[in-house]
């Protein structure tokens, strides 16, 4: 879950930069031998979990697809090279979040603190364990949070907070809001040639999700993210690495492993909370992107143009993944990368 919490904090924060001083260690490197092999055997098992660029075909009908890592990262300048020629030409860019989602998202934030705080009932402190609430209380100050603001927060903020590592806040602060993840490059290279970029959900899509949490997954989702919260930038670190090598799901075993070894959950309990959150907020989101991702490929063959998405890596893999969902349409996928 910690993957994808993570996913779900680029997504929100867009605006972020990853540092270029901000560093940290590889945790996977750092693991026992046996632990390393299990998160390769997790990974192995997983359709298409290595490479980011591929292309779909059907008929006329193409796609160009990029799994995106939504900080900066030193492989993106490449990356963005490699797909201008067929961006610049392209009828559309397909995102998770293009300019007017994040602006609606931003006003109604603004507008109504209620989408992210907890104006009343308990609070954090009440709901949390004493341990729990000092390590979130710890945790969102090396943030920049304060706990009496931190204690009113929704716990799937709070949750989304954590993921972010404090380097990287810290830069957020800094950069001017300019964000710098390969979704934006994309994103700025296709205004830059007037091809017009659209999102493939609303702005809201994680507000909605979160919402429909009982109290205790709430809680739950807190304490399975906190074991890494305090060494995020080495999990930084390893969400980097293990994009370069092309191969993310990587980071959801070692997310998984971790949970294990040091939430303090049972295993049953983070297989449970990881197949929801896999569920609710990587395969339900790829089916839905579907229908505009083919509908969009139809409309530019007919005039004799291609699309171009760009999403999170994670939703590439898998059974219930981009690609394979494609597959089980009619298309055909090949590997670019």
């Amino acid at each position: 879950m910690k993957a994808i919490i993570a996913s779900c904090a680029l997504s929100l924060f867009a605006g972020a930069g990853f540092a270029q001083e901000c560093v940290g260690d590889n945790l996977i490197d750092a693991l026992p031998e046996h632990d390393r092999a299990w998160i390769d055997a997790q990974s192995q098992a997983v359709p298409n979990h290595q490479g980011i660029l591929w292309q779909a075909s059907k008929g006329d009908e193409r796609i160009s697809i990029v799994g995106t890592y939504h900080f900066d990262h030193p492989m993106h300048r490449a990356t963005v090279e490699k797909l201008r020629p067929q961006l610049e030409a392209a009828d559309r860019l397909l995102v998770e979040m293009g300019p007017e989602e994040e602006a609606e998202m931003l006003s109604a934030m603004s507008s109504d603190p209620t989408l992210i705080m907890e104006p009343s009932g308990p609070t954090l402190p009440e709901r949390l364990s004493e341990e729990h609430w000092q390590q979130v209380g710890d945790a969102m100050a090396d943030r920049g949070v304060p706990a009496i603001m931190a204690s009113r927060m929704k716990p799937w903020y709070i949750a989304t907070l954590l993921a972010i590592s404090p380097c990287a806040m810290k830069q957020m602060a800094g950069n001017g809001g300019k964000p710098r993840g390969l979704d934006w490059q994309l994103m700025q290279v296709a205004q830059d040639a007037g091809v017009p970029v659209e999102a493939l959900e609303p702005w809201d899509t994680f507000v909605r999700i979160f919402s429909g949490l009982t109290p205790k997954e709430e809680i739950d989702m807190i304490v399975y993210s906190l074991p890494v919260a305090s060494y995020a930038d080495d999990y930084t670190a390893t969400m980097e690495a293990a994009y370069a090598e092309g191969d993310i799901w990587q980071i959801w075993e070692f997310g998984r492993l971790d949970a294990y070894n040091n939430s303090g959950l049972s295993r049953e309990e983070v297989d449970a909370l990881t197949a929801e959150a896999k569920e609710v907020l990587i395969d339900e989101r790829n089916r839905n992107w579907i229908a505009p991702l083919t509908q969009a490929a139809e409309e530019a063959a007919a005039k004799d143009k291609s699309i171009v998405a760009a999403f999170g890596a994670l939703h590439l893999p898998g059974e219930q993944g981009v690609l394979r969902l494609l597959e089980d349409d009619g298309w055909q996928i090949e590997r670019l990368d």
